[in-house]
């Protein structure tokens, strides 16, 4: 695969882009576009999660999904292998299709882990995990709310949770009290409005992100953890919580005593 266009990631990044191992946790609209960037971008190794199996609703997001896919009932999983193996039939693929938590194991050695889910308590989770092994999380989600006027407005984020920085409550993404109502509602709300372009726009924040990472081309003294996605207006920002961070420590998460396998037992 040539990456000649990208010299300017910097030094070696071929070799370093073609060695890292990632998870997507959830291949709706978010996840599929998470895939196909990063199997461009030319990341060597997948992890794609994900039970289900594609539905004529996910037509208007799932990106390489077609009627075929739907009338043979195929999984989401195998659809985004395919997207990914076509761009590079050399990268390698772990295809989980039970929930993360079943499986866990596959995503320990990852350099990041995606979350394209929809409930906050799957986020947490999902946080919890990567913090426990330092992974980097990198959570996206969108959303369509109705305004007085009759119209709709469309939001959206993307936010990073890194070991030693800020996590999804500090970011104040993740409150109790949301969590608490998201589990009294369980299930209630049903599917949330979806579309494929806020999708697009919030999987290439994170695949920057990423980027940002695992790569020299862009320096910055404190990474970016939270960005907002304003569809109505076509603008990407900083969270404007932002300012009130600056200087504060995470408090919710040990880097001593909540790392590493918790199951692990030493013997003499």
């Amino acid at each position: 695969m040539d990456q000649s266009r990208q010299s300017f990631l910097g030094k070696n990044s071929p070799q370093i882009i073609a060695s890292l191992r990632v998870a997507i946790v959830g291949l709706g609209g978010g996840g599929s576009h998470i895939a196909q960037q990063l199997a461009h971008v030319g990341i060597g190794n997948f992890v794609l999660v994900d039970f289900d199996h594609v539905e004529d609703s996910n037509l208007n997001r799932l990106v390489g999904a077609t009627a075929k896919d739907v009338n043979k009932a195929r999984l989401k999983v195998d659809i985004i292998a395919r997207q990914i193996k076509a761009v590079n039939p050399a990268m390698k693929i772990t295809k989980i299709t039970k929930p993360w938590q079943e499986d866990a194991e596959h995503l320990r050695d990852c350099h990041a882990i995606f979350g394209c889910v929809d409930s906050f308590s799957c986020r947490r989770d999902l946080e919890v995990f990567a913090r426990r092994y330092l992974i980097p999380y990198i959570d996206i989600g969108m959303d369509v709310h109705p305004l007085p006027s009759g119209e709709f407005s469309i939001s959206g984020q993307t936010v990073m949770s890194l070991p030693g920085e800020l996590c999804l409550k500090c970011l104040g993404f993740l409150t109790d009290d949301l969590l608490a109502l998201e589990a009294q509602n369980y299930r209630a709300a049903g599917g949330k409005p979806q579309v494929v372009w806020p999708n697009g726009v919030l999987a290439s924040m994170a695949v920057g992100l990423f980027m940002q990472l695992y790569t020299p081309w862009h320096y910055s003294e404190r990474p970016t953890l939270y960005l907002e996605y304003d569809g109505n207006e076509s603008e990407v920002k900083l969270t404007p919580r932002w300012p009130y961070l600056e200087g504060k420590r995470c408090p919710h998460f040990n880097q001593i005593e909540d790392v590493g396998d918790p199951f692990f037992e030493h013997k003499e």
